[in-house]
């Protein structure tokens, strides 16, 4: 029987060469406001999007994963929805592929710790210690790994992120360099490298 984790891996594979048609639309579709239908992404808008110059200057993506069961993401973004500025993330992202859009865009929720690893155990650390922070970084969260840290992301998240990094990316400038895992960043729990394959994946995909 093949593991969920083994079955995303094998996804991630077929999806790193990132196809060129329909880009361009994506790009448009990425610098619109409301509630776009983006191909490739079942979005719930809990917080529609506005007009991008109104947005917060985002320089950095973070990629979280939650140690809630699966089914948790829509739960963790109605919360974070009714108060924005609570420990959590902007956008969430269900096992099933879903994603939840929580948080208006000129809203900070509260994320990270401070950039407080300088180790550079994971990544060369002098450009971000203290500087990728959560004023300057939108939050993903990725729901599904309890009750093993170590559980890797489904299938459909993997197929959402691809996209969905994308469309972040486009809509605020961000490099590919610029998306950062959770444990790059900050300590955190030494059971696992939180966000770590995720935000490795966007780097390759956006080479």
């Amino acid at each position: 029987m093949m593991s969920r984790q083994l079955a995303a891996v094998l996804a991630a594979l077929c999806l790193i060469a990132p196809a060129v048609a329909g880009d361009a639309e994506l790009r448009k579709l990425a610098r619109a406001s409301g509630t776009p239908d983006i191909p490739g992404l079942k979005i719930v808008w809990l917080a529609p999007w506005g007009e991008v110059r109104d947005a917060k200057a985002w320089r950095n993506i973070i990629v979280h994963q939650t140690e809630g069961p699966s089914g948790s993401a829509r739960g963790g973004a109605q919360a974070q929805a009714k108060a924005p500025r609570r420990r959590g993330v902007t956008v969430w992202v269900e096992t099933d592929g879903t994603v939840y859009w929580a948080v208006a865009e000129n809203l900070v929720p509260t994320h990270g710790d401070g950039a407080n690893r300088n180790d550079n155990k994971y990544i060369d650390n002098r450009s971000t210690y203290r500087q990728v922070v959560r004023d300057n970084s939108i939050g993903i969260e990725f729901a599904g790994n309890y009750p093993d840290v170590t559980t890797g992301p489904t299938e459909a998240q993997v197929a959402a992120w691809k996209i969905l990094v994308k469309v972040l990316r486009a809509r605020y400038g961000i490099p590919p360099d610029r998306v950062y895992a959770h444990n790059w960043i900050d300590y955190k729990d030494a059971r696992y490298c939180e966000g770590c394959w995720l935000a490795t994946l966007a780097r390759v995909w956006g080479e």
